[in-house]
């Protein structure tokens, strides 16, 4: 069987300053036609500022769709047409005064897979050096430097609540263990 649903008709109900929601009418597998309510993104970025130390640049910020302080990695929306390097760049002096020597992809994924369309890149900022932080006038930010080892180990305890922080960190983990093999 293909596993493939065929959009039929599309219908925008909603749009917003970062989201668009659609509703789309599509024909399944089978023939049948079923409604899909789609949210679409303009996709994302996150970076891991790995300090020489073995530290990560973090930012602590209200979220408020949980009314809880997180602990994330810096991130941010691309902006139309934005390259997401660029974006990166961007996003890692804003909100930690960062400025890398080196950036690297590590990945990307698929935030919410059944209404979603958001795409976030990964990366990783290694030889930093710091200015002043400049968020954006509606972004409130405390950043802090932890140990890569010990975000590890608060991502598998629930202590990083944030799926792209989760997966971010333990792919930075994984990729800076394999450098030195």
């Amino acid at each position: 069987m293909e596993l493939f649903e065929k959009k039929i008709s599309s219908k925008q109900i909603f749009d917003g300053k970062i989201v668009k929601l659609f509703v789309d009418e599509v024909e399944l597998p089978d023939g049948k036609r079923a409604t899909r309510e789609i949210v679409r993104h303009p996709g994302a970025v996150c970076v891991v500022p790995l300090t020489n130390e073995g530290e990560v640049v973090m930012v602590r910020q209200f979220r408020y769709p949980f009314s809880e302080v997180l602990l994330e990695v810096p991130a941010g929306k691309l902006e139309p047409g934005e390259d997401p390097l660029e974006a990166v760049k961007r996003e890692l002096e804003e909100e930690s005064g960062a400025v890398a020597g080196k950036i690297e992809h590590i990945g990307e994924i698929y935030t919410t897979v059944a209404i979603f369309d958001e795409k976030i890149q990964l990366y990783l900022a290694t030889d930093l050096t710091f200015k002043d932080a400049h968020p954006d006038s509606d972004e409130f930010l405390v950043s802090e430097k932890i140990p890569l080892s010990k975000l590890v180990g608060m991502v598998m305890s629930g202590e990083i609540k944030d799926s792209k922080t989760q997966i971010a960190i333990l792919k930075a983990e994984k990729y800076m263990s394999g450098k030195k093999e």
